[in-house]
């Protein structure tokens, strides 16, 4: 068993309420993330995706409720500890000016190396396969700065990849990619999730990408959780409308089988 295959069994909430200040954006939420399985959270903008997301990895605070990784309240467990079982890619993430590509992930080893340890032949093992998993082997002595939005998110994407957790949350990943990139993330991401059995959810926007990769979606409304199941069950014409007002057909996807959306 390698550093990263802990069985986490499950990633939930339980009556989660979620709220800034006093406007609440997730209200009395119980659901459980599959183990071992890719989980795309959808919904309308503003509909609480992104706030779940980080109160998925402790970034936030409930209101109410609680989040539970492996059965233990997260806001419990051990910050180092919690760093090697969960790895988040917030929506956006800066990085220090002038900081090549290496460097950047390296720092995705941190939770795996003690204070003043020295920097081993696992982790560079373990960083330059992140770098080659998402295409920019050849471009880790780069400064971040000098790359386009499209490989600055690839980059990123290494970074939590080399912090080899059993769980990822990844908020908008396809963000700046076009669409050839954003089929190579989503392959990567479910090829990581049945190669290492990791658990992965992402935030996603586009509806026929996130019912093609996941095994299990997270629909959300303006007035909270419309859905939750595998894509077939969630992509339906009632749910579209609950969700997004959207009026539209679901019909099968030519190549995969999945449900596609047609709008109106």
């Amino acid at each position: 068993m390698t550093e990263n295959e802990v069985s986490d069994a499950g990633l939930s909430t339980e009556a989660l309420t979620l709220a800034y200040r006093d406007r609440v954006v997730i209200r009395d939420l119980s659901l459980t993330v599959p183990d071992r399985r890719m989980t795309s959270i959808l919904g309308p903008n503003g509909c609480g995706k992104s706030t779940l997301l980080k109160a998925m990895a402790r970034l936030i605070a409930p209101a109410g409720g609680h989040v539970r990784l492996g059965g233990e309240d997260i806001g419990a467990i051990d910050t180092r500890a919690l760093a090697r079982r969960l790895a988040i890619l917030p929506q956006s993430p800066k990085a220090p000016e002038g900081i090549t590509v290496a460097d950047l992930v390296r720092r995705g080893r941190t939770p795996w190396r003690g204070f003043l340890s020295p920097w081993t032949e696992q982790d560079a093992n373990v960083c330059r396969q992140a770098l080659e998993a998402v295409g920019l082997g050849e471009l880790a002595d780069r400064s971040i700065d000098e790359l386009s939005g499209g490989q600055r998110q690839r980059a990123w994407i290494a970074l939590v990849l080399a912090q080899d957790t059993s769980t990822l949350l990844l908020d908008e990943p396809t963000t700046w990619l076009d669409l050839t990139h954003q089929l190579e993330v989503l392959s990567l991401l479910q090829s990581r999730n049945r190669a290492h059995g990791t658990t992965v959810v992402c935030v996603l926007h586009d509806l026929n990408l996130a019912a093609r990769y996941s095994d299990h979606l997270i629909l959300l409304g303006p007035s909270g959780l419309v859905a939750v199941g595998p894509p077939g069950e969630v992509v339906t014409v009632e749910n579209l409308d609950a969700a997004f007002g959207l009026k539209a057909l679901v019909v099968p996807d030519p190549v995969t089988g999945c449900p596609m959306v047609v709008p109106h």
